[in-house]
């Protein structure tokens, strides 16, 4: 069973915000949906073997923090259990059935929590549906999650 703060998501903006009830409560949702939307929302931090988006390298881009990217709760978690997924190093992909596969690993990497919870993987399809663009599906038991991505082209 989940228990999680509710939260909405708006396709158009492609943002999510905290849901409220009538009284201006905060709404609890007993599905894994908060769960899903946040592992494929937030960014997971790359690794140092990672290629960046931009084209860097650890030898030609300056030193930051900021440049991996990365969830900040992670540094939190006490058993380095990492949050997010690293679908944007594929931000300047082009559209490619490796892009695709990589996505979709990326995406199955970042729901790896569900088998833990609930003794069945996630089922992830990732699919081209437009010279560039990706539809995935996210299947969690009974919930579902349909989004899409355009990539670079």
């Amino acid at each position: 069973m989940f228990f999680d703060l509710a939260l909405t998501y708006d396709p158009q903006t492609r943002r999510c915000d905290l849901a409220l009830g009538a009284d201006c409560d905060l709404v609890i949702d007993e599905t894994p949906l908060p769960a899903m939307l946040l592992s494929i929302g937030l960014d997971r931090r790359a690794g140092p073997d990672d290629p960046l988006p931009e084209g860097r390298s650890q030898f030609l881009a300056p030193a930051s923090f900021c440049e991996r990217r990365g969830c900040i709760g992670d540094a939190l978690d006490p058993f380095g259990a990492l949050t997010g997924t690293k679908t944007w190093l594929l931000d300047r992909a082009k559209a490619t059935e490796t892009t695709r596969a990589l996505y979709q690993f990326w995406l199955e990497e970042s729901l790896a929590w569900v088998e833990d919870e609930t003794g069945a993987p996630a089922e992830v399809k990732v699919e081209w549906i437009d010279r560039d663009k990706l539809r995935y599906r996210i299947q969690v038991l009974d919930t579902e999650l349909t989004l899409s991505r355009r990539m670079e082209g």
